[in-house]
């Protein structure tokens, strides 16, 4: 999930590459005399510019829709940055800050750290109650918080926007299970609360409330600008994909006496062939490499709020651990 993109589509066409040269080798027929019967070269690679062709027109259009996003009229604008700067000045309000920290790692940051200066308010706040049960829960939800915080907190510190450590440590605060452990905790001990517990319990669920909006909006931009590097990638590879399909149709010759013979066991016409295929698939493999990663992240955040829906989003019965 966090290799380079295009790592993984160099793995992805180097596979395609090898396995196209590992079934021509186990064959026992010789790629050779296997491409000279019929126009099998032909079929293959028309059909490649076809998919090439079509595909870059999808993802060009793709882009447009992201950039769509970012176009509207004056008043449309207005409105996205007033509610931009409301936000931001609810997140000094509760991080208690001269000024929002701009970067987006930054922002998530300091919200992490002052639920975990929150958490350790809320245990104070009980230490001194009678109710085992309740100094049990608030111990519980408070160590696996603050655990979970620091941890998330160092993952977040220099980290880059435009890089996937940004979100994925945002991923690891599971913000939702820590919503519902509070509301548990005021629901079930609110006749033994004091006055000061609750207003920590509160401020608790105040600010793991605005982390689920925040981390949600650097995720949004965070794909738009995955969606726009794949656009850039794709338009860049589509050209040798082209070169590469077109000149198989024009110039390839099985029978030809360039690509006869062999190397270290393995026919000239199949490593040929092999590299072509590998070159085409190219485009489609940049395709698959980004959004593996973007499906994978929306299925683990199609919930905000307190909303349970994978098992590994949940704590222990008492709250809070990851």
């Amino acid at each position: 999930m966090d290799a380079d993109r295009l790592v993984v589509t160099a793995g992805l066409v180097g596979f395609v590459f090898l396995a196209i040269l590992l079934v021509g080798i186990v064959h026992p027929t010789d790629a050779a005399t296997l491409l000279a019967d019929g126009d099998p070269v032909e079929t293959l690679f028309q059909a490649f510019v076809t998919a090439i062709i079509t595909g870059v027109t999808l993802v060009l259009t793709l882009n447009q829709l992201v950039l769509s996003q970012e176009l509207g009229a004056v008043g449309d604008q207005r409105d996205r940055m007033e509610g931009a700067m409301t936000f931001r000045e609810d997140v000094r309000e509760v991080v208690e800050t001269a000024v929002t920290p701009a970067e987006p790692s930054a922002l998530l940051r300091a919200l992490v750290l002052t639920s975990r200066d929150r958490a350790e308010s809320l245990r104070e706040a009980t230490a001194d109650t009678d109710d085992e049960t309740l100094r049990e829960q608030v111990d519980e939800l408070t160590d696996s918080l603050v655990e979970n915080a620091e941890s998330v907190a160092s993952d977040l510190d220099g980290a880059t926007f435009g890089e996937f450590d940004v979100v994925f440590a945002a991923l690891d605060y599971n913000y939702s299970w820590k919503i519902h452990a509070v509301r548990r905790v005021r629901t079930e001990h609110r006749d033994v609360l004091s006055d000061d517990a609750v207003a920590a319990l509160d401020d608790l669920e105040d600010v793991l409330s605005l982390f689920g909006p925040a981390r949600e909006h650097v995720k949004t931009l965070y794909f738009q600008w995955e969606l726009v590097d794949l656009s850039r990638a794709i338009a860049y590879a589509a050209v040798p994909a082209l070169v590469s399909t077109t000149a198989m149709l024009v110039f390839f010759d099985a029978d030809a006496p360039l690509f006869a013979g062999q190397t270290l066991g393995v026919s000239h016409t199949l490593v040929v062939l092999a590299a072509a295929v590998a070159i085409a698939v190219v485009p489609f493999a940049l395709l698959l490499s980004y959004v593996a990663r973007i499906a994978t992240v929306t299925k683990r955040t199609l919930s905000i709020g307190p909303f349970i829906l994978r098992e590994t989003d949940r704590g222990t019965d008492d709250g809070g651990n990851r």
